[in-house]
Parts: C-alpha cells; structure tokens; sequence
C-alpha cells in the first residue's frame, strides 16, 4: 500500500510541475474573423504560441493571423449593390485577461455594383485599425464613413440589438482548453438604408496539451499498471 501511494504521489507531483511549465509558452490553432451585417464572414486561420500564465493572462504575437486581397463574395440579392468584400489584414500584438485589446492592421474593401474582381466603379474601404483596440476612425469619401472599435472580451459584445458571445472551455488558455473572444464594430455611414452596420471581430484560440504532460500522464498510468502486476504476481 505504502509504494502504491509512492507511485500516486510521484504522479502529482509530475502533473504538479508539468502545469507549472504551461505558465510559459503554449502552442494554440483558431481563426481571427470578422462579420460585417448579414455578410459572409471573414475567416483567417492561424497557429502560433502564446505565453500563458495559467487561469490569469496571456499574450498572443503579432502576424499570427494574416490575410493579403482575400476576397469572399457577396451573392445574396439582398446585399446588392454590394457584390463582394476584399480582405487584407494581420492582427497585431495582444494581451488578454479575459479582455483585452488587439488591433487588427488592414482595411477590408467594400466591392459596389461589381465584383472585387472587376474594375471598380465605386468601393468602399473600411479601415480596421481600431477593431479590437479602441478608438474611432472616419473616411471620406463618396461613402462617408466611421468605424468605432472596442478591446476584445470573452463576454457579450453588442452592437445596438445584435450581440455575439465569447467565453472559454476547458478551463480556458491552458493547455487543452479554448478560449473565444469577441470585439464590437460600429460601423455608421452616409447611405440611408445602411446608415448603421453592425459588424463584430471574433478571435477562436484552442490551445494545443503539451506532449510533456502526455508522457508524464502515460508515464503514471504505466507504472500503476506494473504495480499492479507485481502485486498479483
């Protein structure tokens, strides 16, 4: 009984340390995206590691997630005279605490009455500057036009009666866990059917486990089972 306990001990202890290693750098996947109204989403897929102090921060690089002329067409009737959306962007650096900012550098191009494509007739680029940090932006030009940005939250994020929810699983950035984030984009114009566009960022984080807290685990499986059989032997 005594080395059975030994070996359980020696098992948390292992755990013990293998957690403490994950308050340093944690490989993560997900995707940055962003909803313009009733547009098609905007997804940007991404890998990279963070620096996660477990249940408490984390911080993510800049460039992890990036995108140059992506185009994502409009085809719904209902959107017309906007037949499509030009993306190029990259996030910038981040620090979170269950919210926090993170700029996203880059302008999304509104494609009107031609696809993104064709040479345009009129277009109307949205600056992204101040999606997930803060601030507010103006254009002027023959769509006028103003962005409102916020820091990113794993609450709710609301833009008038339209709301998105982040929150966290699996015990958040650690490793194993996910995390989802999500920013407001107020977007006003001068065009009277579409003077306000609700828009919203959302940033999707799964955090890789550590190989090393894999071999621990299997590690300690491993010798109860030897025990075990030592035991009925």
């Amino acid at each position: 009984m005594r080395r059975l306990f030994g070996v359980l001990f020696a098992g948390v202890l292992a755990l013990g340390a293998a957690g403490q290693a994950q308050a340093a750098p944690l490989a993560f996947s997900g995707s940055l995206g962003v909803q313009i109204a009733s547009l098609p989403p905007i997804a940007i897929s991404g890998a990279g590691v963070a620096e996660v102090d477990p249940g408490v921060s984390f911080s993510l690089p800049g460039g992890t997630f990036a995108t140059k002329g992506v185009v994502v067409p409009v085809t719904d009737p209902a959107a017309f005279p906007i037949l499509g959306v030009q993306v190029t962007a990259q996030n910038g650096a981040g620090n979170f605490n269950l919210a926090g900012p993170m700029p996203i550098l880059g302008q999304a191009k509104v494609c009107l009455f031609a696809p993104c494509a064709a040479p345009p007739p009129a277009n109307v680029s949205v600056p992204l500057s101040v999606v997930g940090a803060g601030g507010t932006t103006t254009v002027s030009a023959l769509v006028n036009l103003t962005v409102v940005g916020a820091p990113w939250t794993t609450g709710t994020a609301a833009v008038g009666a339209d709301t998105v929810m982040g929150g966290t699983s699996g015990g958040g950035a650690v490793a194993g866990g996910s995390v989802q984030l999500v920013t407001p984009i107020f977007i006003s114009t001068n065009i009277g059917a579409s003077a306000v566009l609700p828009a919203f960022g959302i940033l999707t984080l799964n955090f890789v486990p550590e190989p090393g807290t894999l071999v621990l685990l299997g590690s300690g499986i491993a010798g109860l089972v030897m025990f075990g059989r030592s035991r009925r032997s």
